[in-house]
């Protein structure tokens, strides 16, 4: 039956003029477009890119001497970067990590904080300070959405403290390491706030822990690698830092060998499903691959698994 299926798909492949070899393509692409740099293609003032290997690229938060605390600036960097990413074709994985500063991320800039509270000042009504604050908000939850939204699989690397508006960010990620001197904090109760960006939807489906989510939050606790490995918020727990990185850019790099269209195909149809039935998830996914299974990647893909040839080498998306 698989030979017979093959022989289909070799034919559909001819029909659709892509070649029957399963690395073909991609050589031409190769030879017609390298690839470039992402520390060449972005320039941000609060993240810093680089492409450790062929299609994986690494984002550092880049405020070491304000312990990579959140300021306007980043906020907006961090929404541009994601939303760029996204459409990038020499990017198919991302890791995101702390950089050489201190911390992952204190949290919230609170002397950014202090600049929004003399912007206030300057406004009497009540209603235009609610106008403001809407919009800072759902810019902030734009930037944090980002990463759910990008199709690239991100991982997240973090190192000692992950704060506030660090635990929005790595939530919205999809895999997470940590160093076993990490610790997390929903800080934000502890300020005279709720949680307004994303951590309050996500981790509680993170962790499958409604009671410990609500703890958490409620406490401003501090929890440590162990706890967060124990409850899944992170898969893989470190004794340093650059033993981290080195585990998540190699896992990057796996992901980046596997077929672009299959990879963001998945993570689409795993973020929509979060918030949907099973049966809108698996609607979406056959949607989706009414397309998907007429392209070069599955063809060469079932054909280099029946050859017992190693995996082809995917042409950009």
């Amino acid at each position: 039956m698989m030979k017979n299926y093959v022989s289909a798909l070799q034919k559909s492949a001819k029909l659709l003029g892509h070649s029957t070899g399963p690395t073909s393509t991609m050589v031409k692409h190769l030879t017609a477009r390298s690839l470039c740099s992402a520390a060449s293609k972005y320039n941000f003032e609060t993240l810093k890119l680089s492409t450790p290997q062929p299609f994986v690229v690494h984002v550092e938060l880049n405020r070491p001497d304000r312990l990579n605390s959140f300021n306007k600036r980043m906020w907006i960097e961090l929404g541009q970067c994601f939303s760029q990413l996204h459409d990038d074709p020499d990017c198919r994985a991302i890791v995101l990590s702390g950089g050489s500063a201190k911390h992952f991320t204190a949290g919230i800039d609170l002397l950014d904080m202090l600049k929004l509270g003399q912007q206030l000042g300057e406004i009497e009504d009540t209603g235009r300070k609610a106008r403001l604050f809407e919009g800072l908000i759902k810019l902030y939850q734009d930037s944090i959405s980002s990463l759910e939204r990008c199709y690239k699989p991100v991982i997240a690397a973090v190192h000692t403290a992950c704060v506030g508006a660090g635990v929005d960010l790595i939530t919205a990620a999809d895999v997470r390491y940590c160093t076993r001197d990490a610790w997390f904090q929903v800080k934000e109760v502890d300020i005279g706030m709720a949680a307004d960006v994303g951590t309050l939807q996500r981790l509680p489906k993170v962790i499958g822990s409604q009671s410990l989510a609500r703890e958490l939050c409620f406490t401003a606790r501090k929890f440590k690698s162990d706890e967060a490995l124990a409850c899944g918020f992170v898969s893989n727990v470190f004794e340093s830092r650059e033993a981290m990185l080195k585990q998540a850019i190699e896992l990057a790099t796996q992901m980046a060998t596997k077929s672009p269209i299959a990879v963001q195909g998945t993570k689409k149809n795993m973020v929509y499903s979060l918030d949907h039935t099973n049966q809108e998830g698996l609607d979406q996914i056959r949607e989706m691959n009414m397309a998907n299974l007429q392209s070069e990647d599955f063809i060469n893909g079932v054909m280099a698994q029946q050859s017992k040839d190693s995996m082809p080498v995917f042409s950009k998306l």
